[in-house]
């Protein structure tokens, strides 16, 4: 599998693997995507892990700062961050031994996927995981 992950069998495969998701730019506020997002992929089974340097927590779920202030390795970042972060957030992605990075739409860095895919890391851009999931998992097993 390429470190790009861009083919529907390749993220339907990352989306049944990962079990727990870091969601780095999560919003109290229920009116923004980052929270619709979480609130789904908790819907769906994962195990999300607030992160935003704002928030000692989320809905009930400890908030952490930074990934690696997580304290163990998460299978997955879903970054809701703006593009200039990107990097700032592949890096600390790096260094919590995360493994895939999912950005959301409108979160694009060439030179951030660029240090994402030389350290390893699978890497998604610029979809957003609910809808992925909902068109490649949920109604697909709805049937």
């Amino acid at each position: 599998m390429s470190a790009i992950l861009s083919s529907d069998p390749e993220i339907r495969t990352l989306l049944q693997t990962v079990r727990s998701i870091a969601v780095v730019g999560l919003s109290e506020r229920s009116s923004r995507p980052s929270f619709g997002v979480a609130r789904y992929l908790i819907d769906a089974g994962y195990e999300v892990i607030p992160v935003n340097p704002n928030l000692t927590g989320w809905q009930g779920i400890p908030s952490y700062p930074s990934l690696t202030a997580i304290g163990r390795p998460v299978d997955m970042v879903d970054v809701f961050r703006r593009p200039e972060f990107l990097l700032e957030t592949i890096e600390d992605a790096i260094a919590a031994s995360s493994g895939a990075v999912w950005t959301q739409l409108g979160v694009v860095s060439d030179e951030a996927t660029g240090r994402a895919v030389a350290a390893g890391l699978q890497i998604v851009v610029d979809r957003c995981a609910a809808v992925e999931h909902r068109r490649l998992i949920a109604e697909r097993e709805a049937l």
